[in-house]
């Protein structure tokens, strides 16, 4: 289904549209000077973009890009973000994608995590940075179906309508970050960036519901406990606990949408110690309780 920007459903601040986690939403824009968005309490979903042309300027919480052609900036939820077009720059053209993202990404994008939630993926040009953009075409034509060809126009907004089309169009978005990642260019040097946080974070997003603590994942990385808790505060302006809770509700939510477990098995499963914190802390993030959640992401 195409639609107008300003008709999506829900939005996250006044004036700046940004769908709920259940909905996948898609489209293409090229914009020029003047040109953003500012969600001080950032978005309900996550947000992918992928630049073809000019350049942008992103701010996550503390963490910054500067995006230009072939690079995958991903904004993961409940972050106050803002993004704009370049100064220096004529335009910025660029993919995006509004969606609840699939547990398996986290791993193969938290390589790339700057900070508060921000992946930065630069995507080595030529042959891949095609598929990359083929692939986010094809996304926006399975929102509009399985037979659709991709939206035409430079401010195409597509959503994915059934679970058919959804599934269609997160299939395709897979493919974008499994590219990205096998395809990225090197990123040593990068401000904030430490193997040791990496390194813990892909842990967590690898099995959310294991029984991490701080002292466990200190140990992984060979630091004290008090010297990791403070290293990866700073490096991801999120304490180490807090990460391992956003992986666990996000492991969570996944469990719901496509297994019929129950939501006291969903809690354990995640590593939540009892059906009623879980419960708690999954409608504090997500707006509903697990029940809720589940219904509406099915058809």
């Amino acid at each position: 289904m195409t639609v107008r920007a300003e008709n999506l459903p829900v939005t996250a601040t006044p004036g700046d549209p940004s769908p709920p986690p259940g909905l996948v939403v898609a489209g293409r824009y090229d914009r020029g000077p003047g040109y953003g968005v500012n969600r001080p309490q950032g978005s309900a979903s996550w947000l992918f973009t992928f630049t073809t042309g000019g350049r942008g300027r992103i701010r996550q919480g503390a963490a910054r890009a500067r995006p230009s052609a072939g690079d995958l900036v991903v904004l993961a939820p409940g972050v106050g973000h803002r993004y704009t077009v370049a100064p220096d720059a004529g335009h910025w053209r660029f993919w995006w994608a509004h969606c609840q993202a699939r547990p398996a990404w986290t791993p193969w994008l938290a390589p790339h995590a700057r900070a508060d939630g921000l992946y930065a993926v630069p995507v080595r040009p030529g042959p891949l940075c095609r598929r990359v953009e083929a692939a986010f075409a094809r996304m926006a034509a399975d929102c509009r179906g399985p037979a659709a060809e991709p939206p035409h126009g430079p401010d195409s907004v597509v959503v994915a309508e059934g679970s058919l089309a959804r599934e269609l169009a997160l299939c395709a978005l897979e493919e974008v970050v499994l590219l990205a990642a096998a395809g990225a260019r090197p990123a040593a040097g990068e401000p904030g960036a430490d193997a040791r946080v990496r390194r813990a974070e892909e842990l967590i997003a690898a099995d959310p519901g294991a029984p991490h603590t701080v002292r466990s994942l200190a140990g992984s990385v060979a630091l004290s406990p008090s010297r990791f808790a403070h290293l990866f505060t700073l490096r991801t302006g999120r304490s180490p606990m807090r990460a391992v809770r956003e992986a666990r509700l996000r492991h969570a939510a996944r469990l719901l949408e496509v297994t019929d477990l129950t939501v006291e098995r969903v809690a354990a499963a995640a590593g939540f110690p009892s059906p009623f914190h879980f419960s708690r802390v999954f409608r504090a993030r997500y707006g509903v309780p697990p029940g809720a959640y589940r219904a509406r992401a099915r058809p």
